[in-house]
Parts: structure tokens; sequence; C-alpha cells
């Protein structure tokens, strides 16, 4: 949500190459095509490209020079999104395109898109001969052998392309047995395998037959923009209205953050509050391979455009979707999973702050701590604006939950920002000021050097005790605002996992042929340092089930690094830092013992083994023996963690629950607050510091201001 500070800026999680599958669908008018049909961009195309490349270069924080450095970038950034796997093009081909090159960024200041379309015509050539390659094989209407040794690899990222049809042929024989192998596994008999794999070929064939010149454009300008930063993106017309509908708040759908990634379209982030959060059965890094409209016929997605997959998954509130599912890490389909989900509208209400208690015993002696979860930065900025003096925001939620929670006489507070995306600049900076008497919060830099600094110039604390803010991966932007700056101050303990790591603000300008989204500013905090690409990092780390590799700023390509300014003058709160080792001592002891927390790390591990494989093999005896040693892997790790609980033990893991990892979904209900194993450690830490505090080992600090850059 755009703070009106930043008319049309946009603070919050945004990715490249997303779709969030909200709203209604859209319906395309292209008539089908028997055979692919080389295609030329239009005179509209040619006229964006110009000003998005004006608009680039003036507008932009980075500023760049679109010279032949810079098109060297954008080359190998547009093969790597045409063909990551290096699956489709010959070397020949990467040969005779080599000579374009040094030419793209200014042939792109003239409108000049025929070097762009020939790369991706090109591309469609091969991709039709691979599908066409596929089809072939299964008219044999017989699985491949699958008792001989062999292997097929799963990353080829970095591998050579290839030189000739044989090696193209044998690494697609391979690809093709893969998926018969798979389908295998899961239990599909002979003739529906090879039915679905011939629906799945020939459905991706139609499809590429349908591209029209919008796609290839579309492509090659994400090449261009995430060569900049991985949140500056153009969007067609199409993809533009889209966008401005998913930020309208109208939103109906499951409420998940799609991007693809290889042939398949991938989760990156769930909208609290929506169907899918609360549904607790998609999570991060799962990847769709079919979709179902209530209890019809699944329709495979698997080599679909992302606006394809979306429009499938869309639909009015009220009706069934269901999604085959891949879990993240797993590598072939027989670990596929229905998902089932019931479309529904978001309400602001489900993204509001929320408050709960939980008690927790330490030497016979009864403690509460409250615990106010907060999905979003939000405001009714409409209401605002028509005087409405009961207008809903962040600020004033949580300050009208912490009055009520001082009424139940809390020791300490939690605010939980755990999945917490960002959005609304003025609601970080005045929840900051809840935790403060008065002064800076955040310092923003804008593309022309100017710095402002943000602050709390309200007097007055709503809130004095000890105060613990959780985080994770998905804790970004605004998130990593408030965090930070509580941090800084040492106002209070940052517990949980690295955030996000998105310091940046976008502005959405019109270049007549569609929209560009440009990364225009960069959040500092008060002490000088960024979060940008680092994220904030927390004073008591929690382990966590998101690899920072696949989900993070540091993930994205072209990330902006984290650099720092002058800081500005602050007073912090308490000394904590002197307690610090004391703190994670005390939270080490209990974490070695608390079953969550041993469940995440042992299954953080186990997931971490899997997604470092490279390939798979293509022996069904062999393949049969890993999952069944993985299925023991995980089973014993659920099975330790029940017993620990007292849990009644699983035979087999169906039914086993994986709710209790610091990544769950926000909006919790009370029963899940009360069994948050790393809510109840945040809550021991905040023990531990009165202690510490009522022994005199931690007092404010009553001080000048300083101006200190450092942090734990």
């Amino acid at each position: 949500m755009p703070s009106p500070r930043y008319p049309r800026k946009f603070l919050g999680l945004a990715l490249v190459s997303l779709a969030l599958v909200f709203a209604g669908g859209f319906t395309s008018s292209t008539q089908p095509r028997a055979a692919y049909t080389e295609l030329a961009p239009t005179q509209q195309e040619s006229a964006a490209a110009i000003d998005v490349a004006k608009d680039l270069v003036h507008y932009s924080y980075l500023h760049p020079s679109l010279d032949a450095r810079f098109s060297s970038k954008v080359f190998d950034r547009y093969l790597k999104d045409l063909d990551p796997s290096h699956s489709y093009f010959y070397a020949s081909d990467i040969k005779e395109f080599e000579p374009l090159r040094n030419t793209l960024g200014s042939a792109l200041t003239h409108g000049d898109l025929h070097a762009a379309f020939f790369i991706y015509n090109r591309f469609q050539q091969r991709m039709t001969e691979r599908l066409n390659f596929e089809l072939a094989l299964l008219q044999t209407h017989a699985l491949m052998n699958f008792n001989r040794e062999d292997w097929v690899e799963t990353d080829r990222e970095h591998a050579p392309w290839i030189s000739n049809q044989a090696a193209m042929d044998k690494l697609w024989r391979q690809r093709v047995k893969a998926s018969e192998l798979s389908l295998t596994l899961a239990g599909k008999p002979a003739a529906e395998t090879l039915k679905l794999l011939g629906k799945r070929y020939q459905s991706q064939l139609t499809h590429l037959y349908q591209a029209h010149a919008d796609d290839a454009f579309q492509i090659y300008m994400d090449a261009l923009t995430e060569s900049i930063d991985p949140h500056t993106e153009y969007f067609t017309p199409r993809v533009s209205e889209n966008f401005n509908i998913n930020m309208s708040l109208s939103l109906e759908g499951i409420g998940a953050v799609l991007q693809t990634e290889d042939e398949y379209t991938k989760v990156v982030r769930l909208v609290t509050g929506g169907p899918a959060d609360k549904g607790h059965t998609l999570k991060p890094g799962d990847r769709i391979v079919a979709v179902a409209q209530a209890n019809g016929e699944f329709v495979d997605v698997v080599g679909w455009r992302i606006d394809e997959v979306v429009d499938l998954i869309r639909g009015p509130k009220g009706s069934l979707v269901r999604l085959q599912v891949l879990p993240a890490g797993s590598h072939d389909e027989h670990q596929t999973h229905i998902v089932s989900i019931v479309r529904n509208t978001v309400a602001l209400q489900d993204q509001a702050a929320k408050k709960h208690v939980i008690e927790l015993t330490r030497n016979g002696v009864k403690h509460r701590i409250g615990v106010i979860v907060l999905p979003t930065f939000y405001a009714d900025f409409q209401a605002e604006q028509d005087g409405n003096p009961n207008y809903r925001s962040t600020t004033r939620d949580v300050k009208a939950l912490i009055e009520e929670l001082k009424q139940e006489h809390i020791d300490g507070l939690i605010i939980d920002l755990r999945n917490n995306g960002g959005g609304a600049l003025q609601e970080a900076n005045s929840l900051v000021g809840l935790f403060i008497d008065t002064g800076p919060t955040v310092q923003v830099r804008s593309s022309t050097g100017q710095v402002e600094v943000l602050g709390d110039t309200d007097e007055g604390m709503s809130y004095t005790g000890p105060l613990v803010v959780m985080v994770n991966r998905l804790s970004a932007s605004a998130s990593e605002i408030f965090s930070g700056a509580i941090q800084d101050y040492q106002r209070g303990l940052i517990i949980g996992s690295t955030t996000f790591g998105k310091a940046t603000v976008q502005a959405l300008r019109d270049v007549g042929y569609g929209q560009v989204k440009i990364t225009e500013d960069k959040f500092y905090r008060i002490s000088g340092e960024s979060n940008q690409n680092r994220g904030v990092i927390p004073d008591i780390v929690f382990p966590s089930l998101i690899d920072d590799k696949d989900i993070g700023e540091s993930a994205l390509p072209n990330a902006m690094p984290s650099d720092s300014i002058s800081p500005v003058n602050y007073q912090t709160f308490f000394d904590l830092k002197s307690i610090l080792p004391t703190l994670r001592k005390e939270d080490a002891l209990r974490a070695a013992k608390s079953p969550d927390f041993v469940y995440t790390r042992a299954e953080a591990a186990l997931l971490r083994a899997q997604r470092g494989k490279t390939r798979i093999s293509l022996q069904e005896s062999l393949r049969r023996q890993e999952q069944n040693a993985l299925d023991a892997q995980q089973l014993s790790i659920e099975n330790a963690k029940r017993q620990a609980k007292g849990l009644p033990l699983l035979k087999s893991l169906d039914g086993a629950d994986n709710a209790s990892s610091s990544d769950d979904a926000s909006a919790p209900s009370d029963s899940d607050i009360q069994k948050d194993g790393f809510l109840r450690e945040a809550g021991e830490v905040i023990l531990d510091w009165t202690h510490l505090l009522k022994n005199h080992k931690s007092v404010p600090v009553d001080t000048a201001p300083v101006a200190s850059s450092s942090h734990a």
C-alpha cells in the first residue's frame, strides 16, 4: 500500500516477474494457430521502448547508462530468462547471437527491437523442436526401461550450451523418462502416464503457437529492467491492468504471489488473511503442477505462461479450486499432493492487528506476555481523507490494543511481524513512535542524492516495558524499517530469522503503451546502515525452514548492494548489548530441548540436503529406495517432536502436522498462538530480560544523543 507521502510509490514486498492471484480473470481474444508464426515488434512497442529507456536513465536510483557494458548484461539476462537450464539453445545459436551483445542498449533508445525478437523467435523454434521430439517419443506407447542405471541433471544453470542434436536428444529423452518415472512412482498406470504426458506436451505446443508480440516484448523488457534491479519492472497494458487491480484491495481469489521458475509456477508468498494463508496447506516454495475447478478434471500447467496459470486459479468468491502441488525441495512429481482452496475476499479486518496473551510459568509464578500479530502496515487513507475520525490504521489499532493489554497486566510485549511484507511508510514511522518518546525513525535518500530524515514528533510512549519484535525471512520493507529502528534504539530485542532485505521504493510511471515501475528511493536506518540486500539481523536467531538462497532480496538478480550513509543523532534506551550474551546463552539451553526448535532444525537440514542434489536417478528400484529412506527420515523427525510433546506417534506421514515452524502464516487463531513454540520462547527471553532488569544488570541509558552505526 503506497504512502500518501509518496504518490504512486510502492514500499511493500514486490518481486520481479510475479503475479498475484486475486481479482477477476482476464480473457484473450487470440485465436489458436496450427503452427508457430514468427513475431515482429509493433509500432506501439517500439515507441514504448524509447519511453522506458528515457525514464530509466532519468528516474532510476542507479541512473543506468545504456552503453555496451549494460547491453552485455541485458544480453546475458535475456538468454537466462528464456533458457535458464541451457536446454533449448545450441552453442551455434549463442555464437550467432554474440554480435548482438553490445548493441541492445543503443538499439533500445531508437526503439529498435529486431534483435530481441530475432532471439525470441529462435527460442520458440527450438522449443517447438523439443516438444515435437517429446511427443514423438510417446508415440511408441510404451514406458521406457527403468531397470538400468541412468541419471538426469536437475541443475543445468551453469552447464555448457549443447553442441549437437544427438546430445540434445539424449538430454530430452532423459527428461521424458524422468517425467514417466515420477508418474509411475506416484502409482499411475502406464496408459494414464502416457496420456497425461501427451496432453501436457501438446498443451505446451498449443500455447506456444498462440504467442503474440506482447509476449516477446514483455520477456525482453523484463530482462532489461532485471539488469538494473529486481524491483524495476515494465508492464504491458494487460499486465498493467492486472497490477492496478492487485493494488486496489478489491481482491477475490486464493491470495498467493506466484513466479515462473523454469517450467513451473512457484509460490513465492501468501497474502496474509487470504484463503491460502488461512488454509495452512500452501507454502512458499511450493510449485503448482496442475489446476482443477471444483471437482473437475485437473489441467496440467507445467510449461504454461504465468498469466495463463493465474487465469485458471482465479475465480469468483465462494468457488473451489484444487491445486496439484510439488512441495519445496522436491525434485519429481510423485511427491505431489492436492490442495483445495475456497476462493474468497480479503477484508480489512483480516489484515488488521490482533492481540493475544500467552501465560508462562517460571519458578511457580505465572507471567502474562502480550502478543500483537501485525500482518501488514495498513491505513484506510480514503476514510482519513474523508475526515472520518475513526479511520483504521496500524498505529491507531496497535495503540488501542496496547492499552487493552496493559489493563491485563502483561509482563512484556511481543510484536509479531513474521510474514509481514510491508505497506505504508507513514505507519511504520508512526508505530515506532509508540515505543519511543521523540526522535528519528528512518532516512530516505532519493535518486538525486538528497537525504530526508523522518521521525516521531509526538511526545510520550504508549508502552515502556520489555519489547520483542518477531521477524522472519518474509518480513520486508516497512517491517524492516520498524524492526531496524527498534534495534538501533536498543528499545527492544529483534528475534527470529534475518529479514527479506528490501530497502527501496518504487514509483509507477506511464509510458504510453503500458507502465514502468522504477526504483527511485532507498531507505537507511538512523544508524546510517541499510537493510538493503542484508536484512535486519536478529539479536537472537531462531531456526527457519525458509532457505535464504531461494527467498529474499539476496536471492534476486542484480539486487542493489548494502551500503551506508551518515548516522543521525538518537538516544538509545537500554543497554541491551551488554546482556545479549546472557540472553543468547539461556535461549540456547532451552532451544536445545524444545521439540519445535529441534524439529525445525532437523527438517531444515533435510530440506537443505534435498535442495543440494543436482541430479536424480532414473532407475526405479534406486528411486524407491531413496524415497523410502526420505519418508523414514521425515517420519522419524515428526515422531521425535510428537513424542517430546506427549502426542501419539504416527505410523506414516499421512496426517503429519508440520505447522509448528517459525515461518507459519500470520493471522493465527488464539489456539495457534498458545501452541506456537517460537512465540513462547520469545516470551521466555522477555522473562530473562526482566529478571536481569530487576537485578540492575540492564538499565535505561541516560546519556546525550549518540550517533552510532553499530548494532547486534
